[in-house]
């Protein structure tokens, strides 16, 4: 139940998203870590695999998934305190789809609940209207998770602390 996720510092200073893949099984907490971290950087497909050239842009966020909640509807939850996980059948493919946002998404990306559930569904690989009788079929689970983030510098800080580096 954790997600880890890369964004990478662009010349305005600002954060952009460069790979963001978890897992929703329970999983041993350093195992976890280790295969994500690799997996949301080099896997990602939306992204090309981070470089060596890329990491002192880098930050690191780790989630841990907590408090699951089945929802009575698709907006039963709150933007910015809750992470989503929806699934639904398809209207066009008849394939079952789903997908999840973390709870920083909406606020991050200025999205109130609706644009939030349309941009998921999108998401999902679904290409026909998000239409009112879709959003009623949408099943959502809520979530919250704890989350912190280190930058490449505070990264380099901890690993100098504990292993300092060798002089010649």
């Amino acid at each position: 139940l954790l997600f880890v996720t890369w964004k990478k510092r662009d010349g305005r200073g600002e954060l952009a998203l460069r790979g963001c893949i978890g897992n929703f099984s329970d999983l041993q907490l350093v195992e976890g870590l280790r295969e994500y971290a690799l997996c949301s950087a080099l896997s990602d497909n939306r992204f090309d695999p981070v470089s060596a050239d890329e990491l002192p842009l880098l930050e690191v966020s780790v989630s841990l998934l907590v408090d699951f909640q089945p929802a009575t509807d698709a907006f039963d939850w709150t933007v910015g305190e809750h992470g989503i996980r929806i699934s639904f059948l398809d209207p066009v493919t008849r394939t079952t789809r789903s997908g999840t946002f973390l709870p920083e998404v909406a606020p991050e990306q200025g999205w109130d609940k609706r644009a939030t559930l349309d941009a998921l569904v999108r998401k999902t690989g679904c290409r026909g209207l998000v239409t009112d009788d879709l959003l009623a079929s949408i099943k959502l689970v809520r979530y919250r998770s704890s989350k912190t983030s280190l930058s490449w510098d505070e990264y380099v800080q901890v690993r100098d602390s504990i292993a300092p580096p060798a002089t010649s």
